[in-house]
């Protein structure tokens, strides 16, 4: 059930019966203050002013015509012409009862599916996955995860880079140390080093790098034993990013990988159909496309190379392919790309060129997805000490380490597996929440003390609500589901409110892609249990009202997983 929606139609209703025009909106917020009710409707204002009169005057026309005897037990005109709705307990207790004996929590699933394509996470193959890909990955995880929830049909695609002349480079110096008889996958264990070693030979040896080119030319002309080669250095690399993915608890798998060397085929027809087309122009020997809509500082067009003088793509070429195949064989209404915001100049002359050609029609929905960076404690982007680039993997065992002996400080007395597998949790949920938390399109800053603790808008804050309300129900006992839920106090009122308004966050991180909306729904959904638990007593309570305050932590409970499961954390019965 979402209350915002229901109250935005029945008000939009009453408006264009009190003379208001059609488009008029209802324009319901939720209400800041209790005493100015649950919801506030704003529209009434803006549209007095198009019909030239007094709002309050507007307002009381609306109030006539407006319905909500059966959800509402009171609507007042406050201020220039606010509407503030009152909801009714009775009607609040019917609709937590539904939302608890719901698997969704009652939310209904959208009333047309689209296909969503999720382009996300995305790394280079060469070498292993930084802290650069860790925005891309969750943040995309988290947009897959809630999509398929309201309905949607999701297919993730992972647009690894595994092609371009690098490789040659990474071949040859794999063919040299597997014909000296190394043992090929302890080298490749640290992929970083590998690259190193082999980029290092590319500079100093004039002989590798000639035959470092020669591979090159044997790859993209499709010789055998280069491209088993490759096909081997592939998988090595591809188990690394499998097990960053499976410590992460991401969905992404291998069925989900569409590398860059899938579109090769492709390429000089995307080419051959952009001249047909007549978007090509050859510039300086290269091939380009010049669209009106982007211009630099200058004025001048800012032209999108399709093809280099010598022949070769570039990524705009794949990227076309890509949309190409997301249009005609995966059958995409909206795709999204979850890249960092330094790409979208590039994203948007892609996006304009594929509608221009018309390899994605007009009301395909491509979207851009864009985020900030991690940054330091220094304000620069987040580097190990010595200024290299921050591995994933070390980043996430860090984490688990912190979390650590942060557990073994307050629960000594637990097992070591157990605080292990504490620390797992804990430690990744607050990599996670501490990223997904932040607005996506700002940069943030990575700070150790902040995303593990225990107070404030943080993932082990979260862990720690849903276990205490765990230990709840383990003094409790068993529950009598036939007592209906009450909401006398106002405590229970304001947590009973909270709890049916997770639908209207995850439709905002559905429409927007930010996660942000819901991290800040189960942080106040959090803060409300909080309120009334020091309120309400439980456990001490009679038995009627014990058993409807038990069923309200339950769904709390059940709402903290859920959202946390949306955003790919775990939960925890004991902490």
């Amino acid at each position: 059930m979402n209350i915002r929606q229901l109250l935005d139609s029945r008000v939009s209703q009453a408006l264009i019966a009190a003379g208001a025009p059609n488009n008029a909106s209802a324009v319901i917020k939720q209400s800041n203050r209790p005493e100015f009710g649950h919801y506030q409707a704003n529209g009434v204002m803006g549209a007095a002013k198009q019909l030239k009169m007094n709002p309050r005057e507007l307002a009381s026309k609306v109030l006539e015509a407006l319905e909500l005897d059966d959800i509402a037990e009171k609507v007042e005109i406050a201020g220039p012409g606010f509407l503030n709705i009152h909801l009714k307990m009775e009607w609040l207790s019917q609709q937590l009862e539904l939302a608890l004996s719901n698997d969704k929590l009652n939310i209904n699933q959208v009333d047309k599916p689209q296909t969503v394509v999720i382009d996300y996470s995305g790394p280079n193959l060469a070498k292993e996955m930084h802290v650069g890909h860790l925005r891309s990955t969750i943040i995309g995880d988290a947009l897959a995860r809630t999509l398929a929830f309201v309905g949607h049909k999701v297919i993730r695609q992972n647009h690894v880079g595994n092609w371009g002349t690098q490789f040659g480079m990474l071949l040859a110096h794999m063919n040299s140390l597997k014909t000296s008889g190394e043992e090929l996958s302890m080298q490749l264990s640290d992929l970083e080093g590998f690259y190193r070693d082999a980029k290092k030979r590319f500079d100093n040896e004039p002989e590798f790098a000639e035959t470092a080119r020669d591979y090159v030319v044997k790859l993209q002309a499709g010789d055998e034993e280069c491209l088993a080669l490759w096909q081997q250095f592939i998988d090595i690399s591809l188990q690394h990013c499998d097990d960053i993915y499976s410590r992460l608890n991401v969905l992404l798998t291998r069925d989900d990988v569409m590398p860059e060397s899938a579109y090769n085929d492709d390429l000089a027809d995307v080419i051959k159909d952009l001249d047909k087309a007549g978007l090509l122009t050859e510039d300086q020997g290269a091939q380009c496309v010049f669209l009106e809509e982007f211009k630099g500082k200058d004025g001048k067009i800012l032209p999108a190379i399709v093809q280099k003088s010598d022949g070769g793509y570039l990524y705009a070429t794949t990227d076309l392919a890509a949309l190409r195949y997301r249009h005609n064989t995966l059958h995409a209404d909206r795709i999204l790309y979850f890249v960092d915001a330094r790409q979208s100049l590039h994203l948007n002359q892609v996006f304009a060129i594929a509608k221009a050609a018309n390899f994605v029609p007009q009301e395909t929905q491509l979207e851009h997805m864009a985020f900030g960076t991690m940054m330091g404690k220094d304000g620069k982007p987040f580097k190990t000490r010595d200024g290299g680039t921050v591995k994933l993997i070390d980043l996430l065992t860090k984490a688990e380490q912190r979390a650590f002996d942060l557990v073994s400080e307050i629960n000594p007395d637990l097992s070591e597996d157990e605080r292990q597998s504490i620390a797992h949790t804990v430690g990744i949920g607050a990599v996670k929440y501490a990223d997904l938390s932040k607005n996506r399109s700002s940069d943030y800053i990575f700070n150790w003390d902040t995303m593990l603790s225990f107070e404030g808008n943080t993932a082990p804050y979260l862990q720690y609500a849903y276990a205490r309300i765990q230990s709840i129900f383990r003094k409790a006992g068993k529950i009598d589901s036939s007592v209906p839920i009450h909401l006398n106090e106002p405590a229970e009122q304001q947590l009973g409110v909270k709890l049916l308004q997770l639908i209207e966050a995850i439709e905002l991180v559905v429409k927007d892609g930010t996660p942000n909306i819901l991290c800040n729904y189960l942080f106040e959904l959090a803060g409300n249990f909080m309120s009334f638990y020091e309120a309400c007593p439980i456990l001490k309570a009679e038995n009627d009202i014990k058993n409807s305050r038990l069923k309200l932590a339950k769904l709390t409970a059940k709402t903290l997983d859920t959202g946390l499961g949306l955003l790919g954390i775990d939960t925890l019965d004991k902490m």
